[in-house]
């Protein structure tokens, strides 16, 4: 999947060689709402715009990846989508907020810290960082262990390979991709690595002000992790930004320095592909790019095409397809 200023695209080899491609003209929850290209709201609009535009990319791979007889029926509809991805970042919230919560509070009762069962102490935020931080890295690192899995992981370090050769401007080649490294400073991935980071820093500074409401333990403790849910939304929106500064400054020591953690994770949820993976990351990133080329215009603003090979693709770029410098 690739995702471009005027465009959206899946590419996905089917079991008989041939490539489906799916491109769509973007339809940018920003452009509804200017106020939402704003810093510091920009980032929450791009998550939930990411997070809806994987799932439906999943949902169009196994539609068309998987043998006829182990498809599944029927087509995601975009309420069965939005259902998905409510119920995604509920689980999100439960596995990543909740759960850190409960473990570092339940230590804290264990050893007999007040700090570390209070729940609103500086100290108690950097054990439940670090809590959290340790389920992220299990969560990825059993899922690189599913054979499925693992080569999405491929395809994920084919996609960063395309972006990285079209960001040098070189020609989206195979031997060109290649010569790239799989992970990049603005993945997914980084974005993750960057919310957990800045969570930290945002609970402490806010949590020591918040008072105890109650003489009964569990119930502060319930109402701190509810303020954690709306305060997702900042989070999410400032670690967007540092993710952004991060990339502008790439070549910089502090550009480096922030992009490190979500890089070094990227060992993990990225994967070297093979010559035929970096050609799908091709033709997702040169159709997201160019959508007229392939019929995607204002009126017609979905197109699904099959293609034989790369090749057929290409020759099927009009003039106006990117096809970087020579």
């Amino acid at each position: 999947m690739m995702r471009a200023p005027g465009a959206t695209s899946v590419a996905v080899r089917k079991p008989d060689g041939s490539i489906i491609v799916r491109v769509r003209l973007a339809h940018r929850i920003a452009a509804q709402y200017p106020l939402l290209t704003k810093p510091g709201l920009r980032g929450i609009a791009v998550l939930v715009e990411t997070m809806y535009d994987g799932m439906s990319a999943l949902s169009f791979a196994a539609e068309n990846a998987l043998p006829e007889e182990e498809r599944p029926s029927g087509t995601a509809t975009p309420l069965a989508l939005g259902l998905t991805l409510v119920f995604s970042m509920a689980f999100g919230f439960f596995l990543f907020a909740v759960i850190p919560h409960v473990l570092t509070w339940a230590f804290g009762l264990a050893v007999g810290s007040e700090a570390l069962s209070g729940g609103t102490a500086m100290s108690f935020h950097l054990l439940d960082g670090v809590v959290k931080f340790s389920i992220f890295l299990g969560f990825v690192y059993m899922m690189s262990k599913m054979k499925d899995m693992r080569r999405v992981f491929e395809y994920h370090g084919a996609e960063h390979q395309a972006v990285h050769a079209f960001e040098h401007r070189l020609p989206l080649t195979v031997p060109n991709l290649a010569s790239f490294p799989t992970a990049h400073a603005r993945c997914g991935t980084a974005f993750m690595v960057t919310v957990i980071a800045v969570s930290i820093f945002v609970f402490a500074a806010i949590f020591p002000f918040i008072p105890q409401v109650s003489d009964i333990r569990i119930l502060n403790q319930a109402l701190f992790v509810a303020i954690k849910l709306p305060l997702i939304l900042p989070v999410a929106g400032l670690s967007y930004e540092l993710i952004r500064f991060a990339g502008k400054k790439e070549g910089s020591l502090l550009g480096r320095i922030l992009a490190a953690p979500g890089v070094w994770v990227q060992g993990i949820t990225t994967q070297r592909p093979d010559a035929s993976q970096q050609e799908i990351a091709i033709v997702a990133l040169r159709a997201a790019l160019s959508p007229a080329s392939l019929g995607a215009v204002a009126g017609v603003p979905e197109r699904i095409l099959t293609f034989g090979s790369i090749a057929e693709f290409e020759a099927a770029l009009c003039p106006a397809g990117v096809e970087g410098p020579s």
